[in-house]
This record gives structure tokens, C-alpha cells and sequence, in this order.
């Protein structure tokens, strides 16, 4: 696959303070690749850099063959932008919104219009077309931003953080959309913290922390490498882990101890299920390893301010 993002050593500097701290990675061509940790971790500085409106302060960024850089005009043809914030005049309808858009990028009013149909059609807006923005639910101005995104044809498509805030059921509605783009070819740069999102776009992913990247990977791979593809929790008092890892540990591939729970990471749980039913042991969970057991067990289980 071809390679159209390329960082060497990008690092990103605010005074004495770094944000991004000489990471490198590769984004290729058709795939959703994944920026993925907490708040500060550096995730948004990254892709501001990636579409042109955050300068580099060292290292390199290439882009579609190009040096990223703020007065990249061509650039910021190339991308759609998905932002965190709801970022939509609400004085303008939905089509109005979009209209004044598509003049960024010089599309001919004749075409803008028919775009703007096709895309208020596959983000199911088309009943909203006049009503004002403030009329919408958050759901729906969500779904309009990703409309917005994809007026100018991109070749690629940053999404921020692109389901904040949102209720289950719009959320997937969102998933739906960014996985139809991704099947027509299209590729994904996403940002977020919800790791169930990251498990269901992503190719390949890296996890920030502290403006480096921890772990680069396939989300799959990634669990199965650092957890493995099972968890049992037993919250118990600590004053009897010492017996407890004595008598699991053989059949883990790893453990830890946080607050009032023990975790158990195994490959195959059904023998430590057995031995936890010998030993009489109550509230236990059992359940799949998932790519938040791996972003905290990298990250750290304590609250982050």
C-alpha cells in the first residue's frame, strides 16, 4: 500500500513546553489509522500538524509527497477535517452551512449544490436541510460536520475526536459512515479516547502518552501481544494476593493489582476459571481482553488530570 503520511522525529513545541516529542509513523493509503490516549497526550497536536494548521516545530512531515506546512494551500484541498468542536455558523441553515463551505475550495455553485444533497443523503439529513443549526440535536450537527468533511472530495479525512459527547445509537450511526468512506477507499486519520471506536475503525493505531508514542500496532495485535485474549478481575482484600498469584500465576501470562481488584491476563482462561471454582473465590469476572486492558495497563490505571 502507499505510504501518503510519513513523520520522522515531528516534534511539536509550545515555548518550554513539548507536546509532540519526536515521534515517527507511516499512514497508508486506505486505512484508519489511529492517534489513541488521554487528554494532553499529544493526539490533536499531531493531526493540526498533519492538515496544515499547526506549523512543525522540528522533524519532518510529509504529506501526499509534500512537506507539511500552514501555507500548503494544496494541502488543505487534499483534507477533510472532522473537528472536535462544533464548529457551524447558527445563523445558516444546514444547506446554507455548507454552501459558504464549498466557496473555500472554489466548487461551482451548480456542483456544490449537487453535492450537498448527496452528502445530507448519506448522513440522513436530508430532512434538516433548512433548518437552522440551532434546531439540531448534537447528533445530527456531528453528522453534518462529517458532510462538511467530505464537500471537497478529500484524499483524506482527519476526524476528532469524532463521537464526543454523543448517545450509543448516534455514535454508531457515525461509525457506519466513517467505515462506508473507508470501504470506497478513502483514508482515515482518527484521534480518540473511546477505545470500543478505536477497536472498530482502526487498522493499525499507535497510544500516545506524554507527546510519545507507547505502542504501534493492529488493535488485535496489540491485545493479544501485551494481555493476552482473556481477563479475570477478583476483587479481594490485598492481604491475600500473595496466596492468590502463588496459585494463579502459572496459569496467567501476567497479573497486576489496582485498588480492590487483582487482574489475571490469560491465553486461554478456561484453566484459571477451574482453579478459581476450586478455591471458592466470589466476585470474579471473566471476559475478553480488549484494547482499554492494553491503553491502561501502558497509560496507568490513575486518574489523569
Amino acid at each position: 500500500m502507499k505510504t501518503i503520511i510519513r513523520a520522522e522525529g515531528l516534534t511539536k513545541k509550545y515555548g518550554d513546553f513539548t507536546a509532540v516529542d519526536g515521534i515517527s509513523f507511516e499512514i497508508r493509503e486506505g486505512e484508519c489509522f489511529g492517534f489513541l490516549g488521554p487528554n494532553g497526550a499529544g493526539k490533536t497536536t499531531t493531526v493540526r500538524m498533519i492538515h496544515g494548521v499547526s506549523p512543525v516545530t522540528s522533524g519532518t512531515l510529509i504529506v501526499n509527497g509534500r512537506r507539511a506546512d500552514i501555507k500548503n494551500r494544496a494541502l488543505k484541498a487534499l483534507t477533510g477535517v472532522i473537528p472536535q468542536e462544533i464548529t457551524l455558523d447558527i445563523d445558516l441553515t444546514v444547506r446554507e452551512n455548507l454552501l459558504v463551505f464549498a466557496r473555500f475550495f472554489d466548487i461551482p455553485r451548480r456542483e456544490a449544490k449537487s453535492r450537498i444533497g448527496e452528502l445530507l443523503k448519506f448522513v440522513e439529513l436530508e430532512a434538516k436541510r433548512d433548518s437552522k443549526i440551532g434546531e439540531l440535536s448534537t447528533g445530527m450537527k456531528r453528522r453534518l460536520l462529517v458532510a462538511r468533511a467530505l464537500l471537497n472530495r478529500p484524499l483524506f479525512i482527519v476526524a476528532d475526536e469524532p463521537t464526543t459527547g454523543l448517545d450509543p445509537q448516534a455514535r454508531h450511526l457515525i461509525w457506519q459512515r466513517l467505515r462506508q468512506l473507508k470501504a470506497r477507499g478513502t483514508t482515515l486519520i482518527l484521534t480518540t479516547q473511546y477505545m470500543e471506536e478505536a477497536q472498530q475503525l482502526c487498522d493499525r493505531l499507535v497510544i500516545m502518552y506524554g507527546g510519545k508514542i507507547l505502542k504501534e500496532g493492529a488493535p488485535n495485535g496489540l491485545i493479544e501481544a501485551e494481555i493476552g485474549r482473556e481477563v479475570v478481575e477478583i476483587r479481594i482484600a490485598p492481604d491475600r494476593d500473595a496466596s492468590l498469584v502463588a496459585a494463579l500465576s502459572t496459569l496467567a501470562c501476567g497479573h497486576e493489582r489496582v485498588g480492590d481488584t487483582l487482574y489475571f491476563y490469560c491465553r486461554d482462561g478456561s484453566a484459571i476459571r477451574r482453579r478459581i471454582v476450586e478455591l471458592d473465590l466470589p466476585n470474579t469476572v471473566h471476559r475478553p481482553a480488549t484494547l482499554e486492558d492494553v491503553f491502561l495497563k501502558l497509560t496507568g490505571r490513575s486518574l489523569i488530570e
